[in-house]
């Protein structure tokens, strides 16, 4: 069991790198929202674009990582 646990967390880690790795930076920042350019029609659909479905699978690993951290540093695997 702890094997298996183990393998599982080092498979979620290198996604979870992939996927962090995948999702871009903020370009606009202060400056965009200043001049009023984040208007457009990605900021407006941003709730359906790909970027917030990596935003959406980055959560899930993370939760997936803290669970099985936790699983293998709990006493009952010892």
């Amino acid at each position: 069991m702890k094997t298996a646990l183990t393998v599982a967390l080092i498979i979620d880690c290198v996604l979870l790198m992939i996927v962090i790795l995948m999702q871009e930076g903020k370009e606009n920042g202060l400056t965009g929202s200043l001049t009023g350019s984040t208007d457009t029609y990605w900021a407006r659909n941003k709730g359906h674009s790909k970027n917030a479905v990596i935003k959406k699978v980055t959560v899930v690993l993370a939760v997936l990582f803290f669970v099985l951290s936790a699983l293998l540093s709990s006493k009952f695997m010892a």
